[in-house]
C-alpha cells in the first residue's frame, strides 16, 4: 500500500509544474504580442509621419513651383503670343494669296471661266448646252474642264474662312456645283446616243455586236450594242477594263445596248458628303473680329489696286508687313492660350474667340444635350456617316438601241428621233408577279484604290436620294481584283467602305526632317501612312500595307492639306475623323480646348522636336493629354523619348517612361512646370533647337497644325 501513495504525490507535482510553465508561456506570448503591436503602431506612426513630411516637402515644393510659375506666367504667355503671331501671318498670307490667284486668273484671259462669278460660269454652261458637237472624245475632254471647275468650287468652299464668305455665296457655289454635275452627265448621255447611232461602225468581228471602250483618267465608257441579237452572245467582257455582264435570254434577243459608265469621282451622293469641311485654325468669329478681318481684306484690296503690277507676296514680306496687324489682333482679342476652363460659363465665353471644329466639339456636346438625332431604321439604307463610296460610281444602264445609219448609194441615212437617249426598262412595267432572271455584273477593281475589307455594294435610289443594299445578291469578291454580283434591274452602283476602318490608330509620330520639314506617320490596323511636310505643302511619302508599298500614283506629289485629305479618302484610306465619328468608334475623350491648344503648341515647336504616341494618354483623364517628346535636329529615327503631360494651362515632364508599371503624375527630378509647352521644352532644349523654333516658317507651322487637327491623333489613337 505504501509505494502506491508515493506514486500519487509525484504525479501531482508534475501537474503543478506543467501548469506553471503554461502560464509562463502564455505570459511571454502576451508580452511578445503587445511588443509587436507596439512596434507595429510605432512603425505606422513613423510611416505616417514620414508620409506627412514627404507630403509637406512636396507641398512646399509645389507651392514654390506654383509661385515661380505665377511670377513668369505673364512673360511666358507674352512670348507664346509672339509665336502665335505666325498663325495670324499664315491666315493673312492665305487671304492675300487667294486674292492674288483671282487676279492671276483675270489677267490670264485663257477663256476659262471663274466659277465663283455667276455671269462667267452661267455663260460657260449656256454655251456648252447649245453646243451640238456630241463626239464622245470631245465631250470627255470638255468634261475635264468641267471637273476642274467643280473641284475649284469645292476647294473654295473648304479653304475660305467664314469671315471671307457669306451664306448667300455658299448656297450659290453649291448650286453651281450641282448644275455643272448635271450638265456633265447630260453631255455624257448625248455622246452615248450619238455613239449608238453609229454602232455598226464599231462592230466586233467575232460576235457581230458593237463594243467600244473610251478611257480617260477621270472616266471610263464601256458600251455594248446587241446588233445580232443572238442568245449565245448574251455575256460580254470588255477587254481593256475587264468589266463584264451576263444578260438574261430575253435581253439577249432584244434591241438593247448596255453601258457601264465608270466615273472615278462621285457626283451621285449628297453634296455634303463631297464638301465635308476640314478642321482649320480660326480665331476670328465674333462680330467684332469679323469686322476686323474684313478690314484686313479691304486693306489688302487697296494695296492690290495701288500696286502697278501685282506681285506674289514673299513669306518674309508677309511676316514683317503684317506684324502690326498681328499686334493689333492681340490687343483686341485674347490669345488662344488665355482660354481657361475653370467654369463652363467661362469656357463658353472664351470659345467664341477660338473656332473649335465641330469634329472636336460634338463628342462633348453629346454629353450635355438630350436632343435625339434621326436614326436610320431601314437596314437597307446606307448610313453615309459610316459608309462612303470608294473608287467612284458605276452607271450600269440598259439602253434602247436607236435606229442605225444605213448607207444608200453614196448617202448615209438615219431615222431621227426626238426622244433622245432612251432607257430600256428591265424588268418591263407590264410584267406579272413572276420573277425575272437577274443581270450578272462583274466589275474590275482599280489599282488606285485600297479595299481593306470586302466592300459593300449599294445601288442608288433616285426617289429616296439614298444608297440602298437591297436588290443585289450572290456577291463574289476576289480580293483587290474584281467583284461579281447579281441585280434584279439596272442600277447605278457604288462600292462602299467603312469610313472608320483605320480608326482608332495604333500609333503616330511627328518628327522634324530638316528646316521647315517634318514627317507625320500614322499607323493603323491595315496600313502605315507617311505624310511629308515641307513649307506650305505636304505629300504622301509612302503607304505601306502588309509590308508592301501601295498607291504609288499618290506618292511624290506636293499638294495642300485639303487636297491631301481628299485624295487619301478617295483612295479608300481615311485617317481623318468626321463630325460624327465618335458615334461609330471608341474615342479617347479629351477636353476640346486642351486638344486644340496641344495641336497648336506642338505645331509651333515641330521644327525641332519630335512627338509620338504614348500609352499613358489613355490613363491621364479628359483634362490632360500625354505624349512622347524628343529634341530632334537630324533626319534619322528618334531614340530617346521623354513623357510630357499638357492640360492647356500647364505642361509637365513626367518621371514615368513607356515601360513603367503604372501611370503617375510625379514630376521628373529637378524639373519644373510651365504655362506653355514651348517653355517646358525650353528647360531641356539646346540653343540650336530653340533658334530653329523661333525662326520656323509660319506656313510650315500652319500645315503641321492643319494635319494634326485633321487626324486628331491625341483622341483617335
Amino acid at each position: 500500500m505504501g509505494p502506491k501513495k508515493n506514486k500519487k504525490k509525484k504525479s501531482s507535482g508534475k501537474g503543478k509544474v506543467n501548469k506553471a510553465e503554461k502560464l509562463r508561456l502564455q505570459k511571454e506570448e502576451e508580452e511578445r504580442r503587445l511588443k509587436e503591436e507596439e512596434e507595429a503602431r510605432l512603425q505606422v506612426e513613423q510611416e505616417a509621419a514620414a508620409r506627412l513630411e514627404k507630403e509637406r516637402i512636396e507641398q512646399e515644393l509645389m507651392e514654390k513651383l506654383e509661385a515661380k510659375d505665377q511670377e513668369r506666367r505673364e512673360y511666358e504667355l507674352a512670348e507664346l503670343h509672339s509665336l502665335e503671331e505666325k498663325f495670324v501671318s499664315a491666315q493673312l498670307w492665305k487671304t492675300k494669296y487667294r486674292a492674288y490667284a483671282k487676279w492671276e486668273h483675270y489677267i490670264a484671259c485663257d477663256g476659262s471661266p471663274d466659277p465663283t462669278i455667276p455671269k462667267e460660269i452661267n455663260t460657260f454652261m449656256s454655251l456648252w448646252r447649245e453646243d451640238q458637237n456630241k463626239d464622245i472624245q470631245l465631250v470627255v475632254e470638255k468634261g475635264q474642264q468641267v471637273l476642274n471647275l467643280i473641284e475649284k468650287l469645292q476647294f473654295f468652299l473648304l479653304d475660305t474662312p467664314p469671315s471671307e464668305i457669306t451664306e448667300k455665296e455658299i448656297v450659290q457655289y453649291q448650286e453651281t456645283i450641282l448644275e455643272l454635275q448635271n450638265l456633265l452627265h447630260q453631255k455624257y448621255n448625248e455622246a452615248t446616243e450619238h455613239l449608238l447611232k453609229t454602232a455598226n461602225m464599231y462592230e466586233d468581228s467575232d460576235t457581230g455586236n458593237m463594243q467600244a471602250v473610251i478611257k480617260d483618267k477621270n472616266i471610263t465608257f464601256c458600251i455594248w450594242a446587241n446588233l445580232k441579237k443572238k442568245v449565245r452572245f448574251k455575256n460580254h467582257v470588255f477587254c481593256d477594263t475587264h468589266h463584264g455582264f451576263d444578260l438574261p435570254k430575253s435581253l439577249a434577243v432584244s434591241n438593247v445596248a448596255v453601258r457601264i459608265l465608270h466615273t472615278h469621282y462621285d457626283h451621285v451622293s449628297p453634296l455634303w458628303l463631297q464638301c465635308q469641311s476640314v478642321p482649320k485654325f480660326e480665331v476670328l468669329k465674333s462680330k467684332e473680329s469679323t469686322q476686323h478681318s474684313k478690314d484686313n481684306v479691304e486693306e489688302l484690296e487697296e494695296e492690290k489696286k495701288a500696286a502697278e503690277e501685282p506681285n506674289m507676296p514673299t513669306e518674309e514680306e508677309t511676316h514683317s508687313d503684317e506684324r502690326k496687324s498681328a499686334i493689333s489682333f492681340k490687343e483686341k482679342y485674347s490669345s488662344v492660350t488665355d482660354i481657361n476652363e475653370k467654369t463652363e460659363e467661362e469656357t463658353e465665353k472664351k470659345s467664341e474667340i477660338l473656332d473649335i471644329p465641330s469634329q472636336v466639339l460634338n463628342p462633348l456636346m453629346q454629353e450635355k444635350t438630350n436632343e435625339k438625332e434621326d436614326e436610320i431604321t431601314d437596314e437597307n439604307i446606307v448610313d453615309l456617316q459610316q459608309f462612303v463610296p470608294v473608287g467612284g460610281v458605276y452607271y450600269i444602264d440598259a439602253l434602247q438601241l436607236p435606229p442605225q445609219v444605213k448607207q444608200v448609194k453614196n448617202w448615209n441615212m438615219v431615222k431621227l428621233l426626238d426622244i433622245g437617249l432612251e432607257a430600256y426598262r428591265y424588268p418591263p412595267e407590264e410584267s406579272d408577279d413572276a420573277p425575272y432572271p437577274p443581270i450578272q455584273i462583274t466589275l474590275s477593281l482599280s489599282d488606285n484604290v485600297i479595299y481593306c475589307e470586302e466592300p459593300v455594294i449599294a445601288r442608288w435610289d433616285p426617289a429616296g436620294q439614298q444608297w440602298r443594299t437591297d436588290g443585289i445578291s450572290n456577291i463574289t469578291y476576289e480580293t483587290q481584283k474584281s467583284i461579281t454580283f447579281e441585280m434584279g434591274a439596272f442600277y447605278t452602283i457604288a462600292l462602299l467602305q467603312n469610313v472608320h476602318l483605320n480608326m482608332p490608330y495604333q500609333a503616330w509620330e511627328l518628327r522634324p526632317m530638316g528646316i521647315n520639314e517634318a514627317l507625320l506617320t500614322v499607323t493603323t490596323v491595315f496600313a502605315e501612312v507617311q505624310i511629308q511636310i515641307k513649307g506650305n505643302q505636304c505629300m504622301v511619302a509612302a503607304v505601306t500595307v502588309e509590308e508592301k508599298d501601295v498607291l504609288s500614283h499618290l506618292t511624290g506629289k506636293w499638294i495642300c492639306p485639303i487636297t491631301l485629305r481628299k485624295v487619301l479618302k478617295e483612295a479608300g484610306l481615311n485617317i481623318f475623323p468626321g463630325e460624327y465619328s465618335y458615334k461609330y468608334i471608341s474615342v479617347n475623350k479629351k477636353a476640346p480646348l486642351t486638344e486644340v491648344k496641344a495641336y497648336q503648341q506642338m505645331a509651333l515647336v515641330a521644327s525641332a522636336f519630335a512627338f509620338g504616341w504614348s500609352k499613358w494618354n489613355l490613363e491621364s483623364g479628359q483634362d490632360q493629354v500625354v505624349f512622347k517628346v524628343s529634341e530632334h535636329l537630324k533626319a534619322d529615327f528618334v531614340k530617346d523619348w521623354s513623357i510630357y503631360m499638357f492640360s492647356g494651362q500647364r505642361a509637365l515632364k513626367l518621371k514615368i517612361t513607356e515601360t513603367s508599371e503604372a501611370f503617375s503624375k510625379e514630376l521628373e527630378e529637378d524639373s519644373e512646370f510651365h504655362s506653355t509647352l514651348y517653355h517646358m521644352l525650353k528647360d531641356f532644349a539646346s540653343k540650336e533647337a530653340i533658334d530653329r523654333v523661333n525662326t520656323a516658317n509660319f506656313l510650315f507651322i500652319d500645315v503641321v497644325y492643319q494635319l494634326l487637327l485633321a487626324t486628331r491623333v491625341l483622341t483617335h489613337s
